[in-house]
């Protein structure tokens, strides 16, 4: 399991159920190809289950 991981909005979350845009606020993705690095948590990991159709993840080693 890597330290970090980086996470990519790809698309669009207008037309998405609340929930899903309050994810991506949480996540710290609030634009379209904006990038973010967090720390790989089971939460965090939750968090981008949920959205996995609006964004790419990479994980990175530290």
């Amino acid at each position: 399991m890597s330290d970090t991981v980086t996470i990519t909005q790809v698309k669009s979350g207008i037309g998405s159920t609340e929930k899903i845009r309050a994810t991506l606020i949480g996540l710290g993705l609030t634009k379209m190809q904006k990038t973010i690095t967090r720390k790989n948590t089971p939460e965090i990991r939750g968090m981008i289950r949920k959205v996995q159709h609006l964004v790419r993840v990479e994980e990175q080693q530290c």
